[in-house]
């Protein structure tokens, strides 16, 4: 891509995502317990961050992540938002009939299961604070040959 005659460097991924929610215990219950995925850190009242392969999921609670820390050592910027965000997590086809049985024997609910144009399946339920948590296979970002 080119800005003004210079070629921009490209990201070579998503290091990490950020969702906002309502409950941290709730939060941890759904993402360390029924999700599997490992904690990383935790801050009470603030966020509670998750590991998911390379990437890492962060949590925050919304209106905590508004309010600048006094005496901060990082000088991270404010941030937050209102209303159901969205995260997609990479599985194969096999993964994914795993997945919906495993998240159905944990009382979830499957909001949507289906094939895209281009064959590729996702499933998608909701985390306790209404954000869209989406399974898909990889290959339905993938560019046609």
């Amino acid at each position: 891509m080119s800005v003004a005659g210079r070629t921009a460097p490209v990201p070579s991924g998503v290091m990490e995502a950020a969702l906002y929610v309502d409950d941290l215990e709730a939060t941890e219950r759904f993402y360390a317990g029924i999700l599997g995925l490992p904690v990383v850190l935790k801050q009470p009242g603030r966020h509670v961050f998750f590991r998911a392969g390379s990437t890492i999921v962060l949590t925050f609670l919304a209106e905590a992540s508004r309010v600048a820390v006094p005496g901060a050592a990082l000088p991270v910027p404010v941030h937050g938002t209102e209303g159901a965000g969205h995260l997609c997590f990479a599985a194969t086809a096999e993964e994914l009939d795993a997945w919906v049985a495993h998240l159905q024997a944990e009382g979830q609910v499957i909001e949507a299961d289906f094939h895209w144009p281009n064959g590729a399946r996702s499933i998608y339920l909701r985390d306790p604070a209404g954000n869209s948590i989406e399974f898909a296979e990889r290959k339905l970002w993938e560019t046609p040959a």
